[in-house]
């Protein structure tokens, strides 16, 4: 159950002429070292949520863990070169284990640039909510992984959550608790200077950074305790961004906003903004059209930017289109180094046979980057794409503040928010 089809697809990468003693014993090492490794958060569920790690109750790999698909033909694959079996040789033994991971999981390529940066400079992550099962796992597998230094906020309790969860040597964890924290006073003083002519009290400051995390998790970045921020599981988003900005400011001149990505197995797609700015103005769907660009560039892709609305170019006639049309216009008059067209209703964004319905459109092909005209529509649309649609999904990722922060969805698996760890600690998103 463990070798087939790995074992198949190993041999079948490297035009094995057939399957040796030599490639069957390196698939056996290969499930050995992986059943000593960290059990990820799939295996776990696939078990009923129970942790498992290596001992007397857990000697291999359980079938449902989604790294076989990359370790096993890999072994394989190299004992076939190995032992002069292989008719195909592999240069690049890391980017065919990518690809084998690609396979599997379709948003691994659109975040390979990601991961490699964030390994090459490896950066403090804090993570906000460290008493969570899914949080905690998430900074085991980025610790794991060699993205960076997770730092948890949490009570007493959380290195013998960390036990439970298999690791070996939790107090090598660094754990911040408001209780017990020398940095307290510094916090209190620091927000309440910022805070005492918008209606607070020195003791609802006190108690703000004693009781809530989100609140000391975001003064601890305040003060470069960290890099990076991750937080929102226990939180609606609206709640946890007015706790975050409490503390943190956007970046001058910025509004914040909020970034899907949709990953199909054909396209990357960037949506904006679908967490922040009910009613956008012109100038914001400006740079929010930028700032997608930008993102979506740095994660490989040569932006094809589409304004969306309900018109496409004037029909049907509306009483709220000017904004997206002076949008244009502002883009028209900075001379942009991507593509960009609108108003357009999504149908002539994305399919071509549309597209050719409007020879004069500006974009050369699919959009890859949709910038939503209101809140309303952007969330819906993002939320029912994420409930029925077919594609991966990534995000919402928050760009425009002063220090990096993310603020994952409270349904947020613990890959979600190793997705966003990595995303912000490799500067794709910013």
């Amino acid at each position: 159950m463990l070798g087939f089809p790995f074992i198949f697809r190993g041999a079948l990468d490297v035009r094995a002429t057939r399957i040796n003693d030599e490639m069957k014993i390196a698939a056996a090492e290969a499930l050995a070292e992986l059943a000593r490794q960290q059990v990820p958060e799939e295996v776990a569920a696939a078990y009923g949520g129970q942790a498992h790690s290596f001992g007397a109750d857990y000697i291999i790999p359980a079938p449902f863990d989604p790294r076989l698909m990359e370790i096993v033909p890999a072994a394989v694959a190299r004992a076939a070169m190995e032992t002069g079996v292989a008719q195909r040789q592999i240069d690049d033994m890391d980017a065919y284990r990518t690809a084998l991971k690609s396979r599997l999981n379709p948003t691994t390529s659109v975040l390979t640039l990601a991961y490699e940066a964030a390994r090459a400079n490896p950066k403090r992550v804090l993570f906000a909510e460290g008493e969570e099962d899914s949080v905690l796992r998430a900074a085991i597998a980025f610790r794991d992984g060699g993205y960076g230094t997770p730092i948890l906020v949490g009570r007493e309790d959380v290195h013998d959550r960390l036990r439970s969860l298999g690791v070996d040597n939790p107090q090598a964890f660094e754990v911040h608790n408001s209780r017990t924290s020398a940095l307290v006073p510094k916090m209190v003083e620091f927000l309440y200077n910022r805070m005492q002519r918008r209606g607070y009290l020195l003791r609802d400051i006190e108690r703000l950074v004693n009781q809530n995390r989100n609140i000391f998790a975001s003064l601890l970045l305040e003060m470069g305790e960290a890099d990076v921020m991750i937080t929102g599981v226990t939180r609606p988003y609206g709640q946890t961004i007015r706790e975050v900005r409490r503390v943190l400011d956007p970046k001058e001149g910025m509004t914040p906003f909020g970034i899907h990505i949709l990953v199909g197995q054909t396209h990357t797609t960037f949506m904006a903004d679908t967490t922040v700015t009910e009613r956008p103005t012109s100038e914001q769907l400006v740079d929010f059209a930028c700032q997608t660009a930008a993102v979506a560039r740095r994660m490989g892709h040569d932006p094809r930017v589409a304004f969306l609305s309900y018109s496409t170019f004037g029909n049907p006639a509306g009483t709220f289109l000017e904004n997206i049309r002076e949008a244009v216009r502002l883009l028209d008059q900075q001379k942009v180094d991507f593509e960009y067209e609108g108003e357009m209703a999504p149908d002539v964004a994305l399919n071509p046979a549309m597209q050719r319905v409007y020879p004069f459109s500006r974009l050369s092909g699919p959009a890859n980057v949709l910038i939503m005209p209101g809140l309303q529509s952007a969330n819906l649309s993002a939320k029912l794409l994420r409930e029925l649609g077919g594609d991966a999904m990534i995000g919402p990722m928050l760009v425009g503040m002063e220090k990096p922060v993310q603020v994952a969805p409270m349904t947020a698996t613990a890959s979600d928010l190793l997705t966003l760890a990595v995303l912000a600690a490799g500067g794709n998103v910013r």
